[in-house]
């Protein structure tokens, strides 16, 4: 059972909405309100929107106060939310120092800085935070923009996008566009460091100000919007994977195709359903893998070929999961390598990713789902070099690599392996990998009583 969310009842609160009344609103029945605030549930993510603007808080806001209530499994506490961020210099930089509001309340400061509401001003110099109008100021703080980075944007960008989200049609442009996708290249550059936990509240809060734009915008300003719109869902449906949060994730995959449909984007289209395929395979779901990666490679998607190559990929791994011979596997990973020799220099960014060290990782997984474990533990130990992977991913792989150690007979080095996976997993905060070691955990069970075995068994289970 969780704990109380004291911050969601005082968001509900300081909206002047009861229990009844706000499931009234939703609309939803009073027990499920009154089991999001305690922490024993979470709303749907399909009500998660029109919560956040019944409650007046930004859609990150309310990823915030949801976690109050959620234990984490790696060892990691929910980052406090700080009420006031007061920017001060120290040895000529500027810092954001946090400040929680009875303090603010009690002291000079209370006289100085504005009413805040749920959000806080950006961490950036008070001169360029000074620089801009009132009316922009306003505008950022009233609709949560992730303004963090204000300085890196520049002041003139920022009251662009200010006013853009006052007045879409007259102020909507390439500025506010590029602004957009700038951001949120940043943060998927981030999120192999630092994690979902600290990615995904910036990323909701993008996602939710394209949202409000689009739906005012011109015609061509709004497919320009959605395109941005649709890849960042996608990237929001890949952080909730990571957090094993399986209905999010699917909500923003639907979200990510339906702005990609509405955008005209058939490339992005066959994007999503492979992402989709990955989700079933993180479910050992191998039959809809199939019809997903299928429909992936023969849809009208004019998909780069780096894509169709991981697509051939995931098409040998289900097969594989559905009893497909080695050498039948084998034949469909041959398809996958040769797309991937083809394809040349990269054609799309969304292929950007997809290089011949990760098809290297995907064939060892087809090897131990078609039932080699030992021939995927050579290729793990040939092609897995932490240089060429994130901190996240690097643990990622490890964890596989853990269990085909395990299903090869090696219990020893299949624990070692996994207790440096562990690690990684939780710097990152990456459930899905600590999942995947539950399943190493589960492999090992004949040799539970090996020390190196009883020490991962404790790291993935404390």
């Amino acid at each position: 059972m969780g704990e109380r969310r004291e911050g969601l009842v005082r968001a509900r609160k300081a909206a002047n909405l009861t229990q009844e009344k706000l499931a009234e609103l939703l609309p939803a029945d009073e027990k499920s309100v009154r089991a999001w605030e305690s922490g024993r549930s979470e709303p749907r993510p399909h009500r998660r929107d029109r919560l956040a603007r019944l409650l007046r808080i930004s859609p990150a806001r309310l990823e915030e106060l949801l976690r109050e209530g959620t234990a984490t499994d790696l060892r990691e506490p929910p980052p406090a939310a700080p009420s006031v961020l007061l920017p001060v210099v120290v040895d000529g930089r500027p810092v954001a120092l946090p400040l929680d509001r009875a303090t603010v309340a009690a002291s000079v400061l209370a006289r100085l800085l504005p009413a805040l509401g749920d959000a806080a001003p950006p961490a950036a110099p008070t001169t360029e935070w000074d620089a801009m109008s009132p009316l922009s100021r306003r505008s950022l703080l009233k609709n949560g923009l992730p303004v963090a980075a204000l300085p890196a944007l520049g002041i003139g960008s920022a009251e662009h996008v200010a006013r853009a989200l006052e007045n879409p049609r007259r102020y909507m442009d390439k500025t506010v566009t590029h602004y957009f996708r700038r951001q949120l290249d940043q943060y998927k550059m981030e999120d192999g460091e630092r994690g979902p936990a600290k990615t995904l509240p910036m990323t909701l809060g993008v996602l939710d100000i394209i949202d409000r734009i689009a739906r005012d915008a011109t015609a061509e300003d709004q497919r320009d919007l959605l395109q941005i719109g649709s890849e960042g869902a996608e990237f929001a449906g890949w952080l909730y994977r990571d957090r094993r949060q399986r209905e999010d994730s699917l909500y923003w995959h639907d979200r990510a195709m339906e702005w990609a449909q509405a955008a005209g984007d058939s490339t992005m289209q066959g994007y999503i359903l492979l992402k989709k395929a990955q989700v079933a395979y993180d479910e050992r779901d191998p039959r809809r893998m199939l019809i997903l990666t299928r429909a992936v490679r023969s849809g009208p998607w004019s998909l780069p070929q780096r894509l169709q190559a991981e697509a051939a990929q995931q098409e040998a791994r289900a097969e594989a999961m559905l009893g497909a011979t080695a050498d039948e596997v084998n034949r469909k990973l041959d398809v996958a390598w040769k797309l991937l020799d083809d394809a040349g220099p990269v054609e799309s960014p969304l292929g950007a990713h997809f290089n011949a060290t990760l098809l290297n990782m995907q064939t060892a997984i087809c090897y131990t789902e078609a039932g080699e474990p030992r021939r995927s533990v050579e290729l793990y130990e040939k092609t897995l070099k932490e240089t060429q992977f994130s901190r996240r991913d690097y643990g990622f792989f490890l964890s596989l690599m853990a269990n085909s150690l395990a299903l090869s007979g090696e219990p020893d080095q299949a624990a070692k392996t996994g207790l440096i996976s562990a690690h990684r997993a939780a710097e990152t905060n990456s459930r899905r990998t600590k999942e995947e070691l539950r399943r190493v955990v589960g492999v090992l069970k004949p040799w539970h009583n090996r020390p190196d075995v009883r020490e991962l068994r404790e790291a993935v289970n404390g």
